[in-house]
């Protein structure tokens, strides 16, 4: 496979299925925001504080390419051919949220981002999935995305949130409160 093709050179890109659009159109914003979190998570996968979670980060990072996939493929092409996302891949993530909030202190407070520079990574890719999630909602409104789609990713925010608390009580690095100045 050649890296450089010189079909971009202007501006466009191609679909699966071969529709060419503009780089800038919202499907490929779209998916290529997917692709920054799949990124993402790869850091978060490579942190020594989630070593014994590397199966459920790689599956994680697989769906991903899936939805980037389907994100990819033009509306109503039923001749490519990608791989599914399932319902039981969200019932995954649930039950590893429930996992971890099982082991975990009830929220008090709403906490900022930070604690330790793993920790960060987590808030970071957990706004790169909210990002990528209002980047779907608009593209359904404008042409329709796959409901299970839209159901991972909003999920995926959540098992993000989790673990970012996870990682800090792991750490033990300190949760800091957001204390609203109210004067």
């Amino acid at each position: 496979m050649k890296i450089y093709t010189k079909t971009g050179d202007e501006g466009t890109t191609a679909l699966f299925g071969g529709k060419r659009v503009s780089k800038a159109d919202l499907r490929i914003d779209t998916y290529g925001t997917v692709d920054e979190l799949n990124s993402w998570m790869g850091l978060l996968r490579d942190q020594e504080v989630n070593s014994s979670r590397k199966e459920i980060l790689v599956f994680i990072q697989d769906r991903l390419f899936t939805i980037g996939s389907i994100l990819a493929t033009e509306p109503g092409n039923t001749k490519v051919k990608i791989p599914a996302l399932h319902e039981s891949d969200i019932t995954t993530l649930e039950t590893e949220i429930d996992t971890m909030d099982a082991a975990l202190p009830p929220m008090r407070f709403f906490v900022l981002p930070g604690g330790h520079s793993s920790v960060s990574f987590c808030h970071i890719a957990r706004t790169v999935c909210r990002r990528a999630e209002r980047l779907i909602i608009a593209l359904h409104a404008q042409e329709g995305v796959e409901p299970l789609v839209i159901k991972y990713v909003n999920r995926l925010s959540d098992y993000l949130f989790m673990l970012s608390r996870k990682m800090t009580q792991e750490l033990q690095a300190e949760e800091t409160p957001w204390k609203p100045k109210m004067e």
